[in-house]
């Protein structure tokens, strides 16, 4: 079929979407929430991930971490399977043995609580709270924007001092210059010493933002611990150590300080950033997936609206089909125009469904303040799958008319 019908087909089919405005828009709204959908999810998708490769960048992808139990979703604490039970729950001399090791720069145990911040009469929602150590920037990244850390005596006495978040102290105290001041943390008094600004790139997710860190003796004594899910030790080798290395030194030593015989599974966790990794996309994988199903089934309305709008066209048009091949139009001719015209109408519904796209994806970027926007690749696939569309399902009612007996169809009224 020639190339310079193209042109002619597609300046048809815009005649038509013109000419039945009502029916046309009903059948391009499916594609358009069809691909808008796909770009959507692909945009929070990617958007997610950068994130949390910039995280792992921040924290660093040598950083271990040594569960009690390693699950995708929490576990409950007070009904917690046999495989968690049989486990003992981290320890902090577990720690303080690790960071002796040679192969270990950095090891102590972190502790995270959700808990309400109080000054005066401003109370915010339960937010995380990460009993931690004087280091703690070196796994948060970050950095400290005035005041001060912890000393070693607070930390390893458990002192009531808070380093608070910035965008919490905002919260809390308005244009009040926070430092010194005391306030509370799940009704316990706390003095704070410092304000803490969080690196832009990490990744958390909505209403796990970090409020405040406390030295983690004072979080022990002050706050209920949920030795399942909230407990972690955090461990760096030093630099010139692999993971892999530092991994097997750490689960000698746990082994001997648990007593653990030859044979016997490890009563721990030990996770890396890879891991973390993986998990996500195995995530992200199932719900991408889901989304596209639900998009699918979008563009599949969109399609059937495209055979149905179609096969009305080719009835409403069946006089000037019949003097189109009286005059010598062939049955290839009037298929390819149809399908022509099929594949227009999705395209314009694609084009609509990616620029609605974009400005969604847009929306979900300032909302959720993900750094990367709509991806590329899913214009061209949302375009490409439009117009796809419109010639699969453009086939039949094309077929139907490319059929048509030249004498019936000009004699129809």
């Amino acid at each position: 079929m020639r190339l310079s019908a193209i042109p002619e087909g597609v300046a048809i089919a815009l005649d038509a979407i013109w000419g039945n405005k009502l029916r046309s828009a009903l059948t391009i709204l499916g594609v358009v929430i069809g691909v808008s959908t796909v770009m959507a999810m692909a945009s929070i998708v990617n958007g997610i991930r950068g994130q949390i490769l910039n995280t792992i960048e921040v924290v660093g992808p040598t950083t271990i971490r040594l569960m009690r139990y390693f699950s995708s979703t929490p576990v409950n604490p007070d009904n917690p399977p046999r495989e968690v039970r049989i486990r003992p729950a981290l320890k902090a001399e577990e720690a303080e043995a690790i960071a002796g090791l040679p192969e270990i720069g950095y090891s102590a145990i972190w502790v995270g609580v959700a808990e309400r911040l109080e000054y005066g009469q401003v109370r915010t929602q339960f937010t995380l709270i990460y009993g931690a150590d004087e280091r703690f920037m070196e796994i948060l990244g970050g950095g400290l924007a005035r005041g001060r850390l912890f000393t070693p005596t607070e930390t390893r006495t458990g002192a009531s001092a808070v380093i608070l978040e910035a965008e919490a102290a905002e919260r809390l105290f308005g244009r009040l210059d926070p430092l010194g001041k005391t306030m509370r943390i799940g009704g316990r008094p706390f003095r704070i010493v410092g304000i803490y600004r969080k690196p832009d790139n990490i990744f958390q997710p909505p209403g796990q933002e970090i409020a405040a860190i406390v030295p983690y003796e004072a979080a022990r004594k002050a706050f209920h611990i949920d030795e399942v899910n909230g407990l972690i030790i955090l461990v760096k080798p030093v630099s010139a150590v692999p993971v892999d290395r530092a991994m097997d030194a750490i689960t000698v030593q746990l082994r001997k300080m648990r007593g653990l015989h030859p044979g016997d599974p490890n009563t721990f966790d030990l996770v890396t950033a890879e891991q973390v990794l993986s998990l996500f996309n195995q995530l992200t994988g199932v719900f991408f997936l889901v989304m596209i199903v639900l998009s699918s089934v979008a563009l599949m309305v969109g399609g059937i609206g495209v055979m149905a709008i179609m096969m009305v066209s080719v009835t409403d048009r069946t006089r000037e089909i019949g003097v189109r091949k009286a005059l010598g139009a062939t049955q290839r001719e009037i298929l390819w125009q149809f399908l022509v015209e099929a594949a227009t109408l999705t395209l314009v519904g694609g084009v609509i469904g990616v620029v609605f796209g974009i400005a969604v994806g847009q929306g979900l970027k300032a909302l959720l303040r993900l750094e990367s926007g709509v991806p590329i690749w899913s214009a061209a696939v949302a375009t490409t799958v439009s117009v796809a569309i419109g010639l699969v399902f453009g086939l039949l009612p094309a077929s139907r008319a490319a059929r048509l007996d030249p004498v019936e169809a000009l004699r129809y009224e």
